[in-house]
């Protein structure tokens, strides 16, 4: 029954992500189109509705538009968009909107991206709570109606078109070499954007050669989960960027809003390495426009070549916490010219200080088309230390998992670890001498004294799982490091 759902299962710290038909409905959703109308003021404003490939988005973002316009919203169908061409559409046109999308996650689940005119995040910080609570009410109580229906009125718009335009715009790729590029699509929203931006669909076609790799739009995911974070899911790209002899390969998850990179050899490039690349090419930008001292934002879990790079090449290095809310919030609080995250989130002042991974891969192609270099030779700079990449373990006390990792790791594990136990803002800073170091700025971070290696224990807040992200020094000691973190907290699951 309608009255049983508890929207506070959905909501989360900065997006909605359910599962249909049990915490999102289609009714849930009309009430959280009403709620989104009503809290954030959009009584005759216009409120843009997009969604991506999954069966429900369609009804849903239906069922949204009929709340918001109950509520005298004017709502425009956007149909089928990547979650970055809803940024781009708030951004371009100053109006509030929303995605219907659950991202990486498997095809039971779908979940709702909002944003605020300009594409401002709406988070929990930023009335996310809010919406949630009054459409609990709506939900309960049923919708506050004047006359007979609704009072917005609705239209369609597409902005596939305008937003690869405005891509094109930001990074010039006529002038590179030939480029053979790999992309898969992964069933998702991909396989609708790529060929607009990067192909001669809508535009006038660049020097790529694009080997499509499952770019039929199917919500089911046939072929694998649409979360390049998790190495299986590469494997059919790796294979193809062999095959073909490429020199590059491209995976987007299922809204299209991150982009994980494989070199010509099928090995990953990390994302701190993307993050790395294109800092560099926008703090580059940024002072050849006159700017003293670019701001480059990254989170805590990057590697911290990141900023070191930053500073080496005169700019500003901020971290944040993980989140799209939270680091969008400090890019317009910084005035920072380009964000990266770990999980292949990548955030541009040009974007509407937005996420976007179809203009990072921009960035990447125009790095490597820029120069004869193989990317498997250019990414070894941005490279220098070894990681772990994120291993997620299905724990359910959290508290007790972590607390068991730091009795051992905080108490005298690494050669020079004294167990000061210091709390530490940010612990990419030289920790030499200082003991082992633990921050809480998100999730747990410990750091070793003599700096040869740091890794960080985060609850999802989106699935069951506490993720683990290290780094260290070499192979032998990141693997010491890794295989030492997690037995604890399996053992303590």
């Amino acid at each position: 029954m309608t009255e049983e759902i508890d929207l506070s299962a959905s909501f989360k710290a900065y997006d909605v992500r359910g599962i249909v038909g049990e915490t999102i409905t289609a009714e849930a959703v009309e009430a959280i189109g009403a709620a989104f109308a009503d809290v954030l003021k959009l009584s005759g404003q216009t409120v843009l509705v997009g969604g991506d490939m999954r069966p429900s988005s369609p009804e849903f973002a239906a069922a949204f538009a009929r709340g918001a316009a109950y509520r005298g919203a004017n709502p425009v169908m956007l149909g089928l968009i990547s979650t970055d061409e809803l940024y781009y559409a708030c951004g371009s046109m100053e109006a509030a909107g929303v995605v219907f999308t659950a991202s990486h996650n498997p095809a039971a689940y779908n979940g709702i991206k909002m944003a605020q005119a300009g594409a401002v995040p709406v988070s929990s910080d930023t009335g996310l709570y809010e919406i949630r609570d009054l459409a609990q009410i709506y939900l309960d109580e049923g919708l506050p109606v004047s006359g007979d229906g609704p009072q917005g009125e609705t239209t369609a718009l597409d902005v596939l078109e305008g937003y690869a335009r405005y891509l094109r715009s930001l990074v010039d790729l006529s002038g590179i070499r030939p480029l053979k590029v790999v992309v898969d699509a992964g069933n998702g929203m991909a396989g609708l954007t790529t060929p607009a931006v990067l192909g001669d669909q809508l535009l006038q076609g660049l020097p790529l050669d694009i080997v499509e790799v499952y770019f039929e739009l199917d919500g089911t995911f046939p072929n694998h989960p649409a979360n390049p974070l998790e190495p299986e899911n590469l494997r059919d790209l790796q294979e193809a960027v062999i095959e073909h002899g490429a020199d590059i390969g491209l995976a987007f998850d299922g809204d299209a809003d991150r982009c994980f990179v494989i070199d010509e050899l099928g090995n990953p490039v990390s994302p701190s390495a993307i993050t790395a690349l294109v800092a560099r090419r926008e703090i580059a930008r940024a002072k050849a426009l006159g700017e003293q001292t670019p701001v480059i934002i990254h989170n805590l879990i990057t590697s911290r070549a990141v900023p070191e790079l930053v500073e080496h090449d005169g700019g500003r290095a901020v971290v944040t916490r993980v989140g799209h809310s939270f680091i969008k919030a400090v890019m317009a609080k910084e005035g920072a010219v380009f964000g990266g995250e770990h999980s292949a989130h990548y955030y541009f002042r040009d974007f509407y200080n937005a996420d976007t991974g179809m203009l990072a891969a921009m960035h990447v192609l125009a790095a490597l088309g820029e120069q004869d270099t193989a990317l498997s030779a250019l990414a070894e700079e941005y490279e220098p230390y070894v990681s772990s990449g994120e291993i997620n373990s299905t724990v359910e006390d959290k508290t007790g998992a972590v607390a068991a990792v730091l009795e051992e790791f905080a108490n005298g594990h690494g050669d020079n670890a004294e167990g000061t136990g210091v709390v530490c803002d940010a612990c990419h800073r030289d920790l030499a001498g200082r003991g082992t170091v633990v921050s809480t700025m998100d999730g747990t971070t410990v750091c070793a004294a003599d700096g040869s290696f740091w890794f960080n224990l985060r609850p999802s807040n989106t699935e069951p799982f506490l993720r683990f992200n290290g780094e260290a020094i070499d192979s032998k000691t990141m693997e010491l490091v890794r295989d030492g973190v997690l037995e604890i907290v399996r053992r303590n699951a």
